[in-house]
């Protein structure tokens, strides 16, 4: 997939919870595809959940979008959860890139 707005970054704590991961995960594709992110999911030590975080194609910031701890939500509440976060965050100077895309996740 080309990237030209960014990526989506799931860090996870535990690469062998496939089941919790492939629902966060498939939310995330989805959100990922309207919106024309690339997903890179990566194994970080120290975390006790997996957490979802975006960075702009030209940004190396990193902006929490959304953290699975305590929470059993399924794909759509994970999905509308990180859909509102990118609508809001489109609205940002400093994220113009997502201003085009905006009606999409609207």
């Amino acid at each position: 997939m080309l990237s030209t707005n960014g990526k989506f970054l799931i860090y996870t704590p535990n690469l062998s919870n496939r089941k919790r991961l492939q629902v966060i995960g498939s939310a995330v594709s989805k959100i990922a595809e309207t919106l024309r992110l690339e997903i890179e999911i990566a194994k970080k030590n120290k975390l006790l959940s997996t957490y979802v975080y975006y960075r702009g194609y030209h940004d190396e910031e990193e902006i929490p979008i959304y953290c699975d701890w305590g929470k059993n939500w399924n794909e759509k509440e994970i999905y509308d959860t990180i859909k509102s976060i990118m609508f809001a965050l489109s609205f940002h100077p400093k994220h113009t890139t997502l201003l085009t895309i905006r009606k999409q996740i609207a």
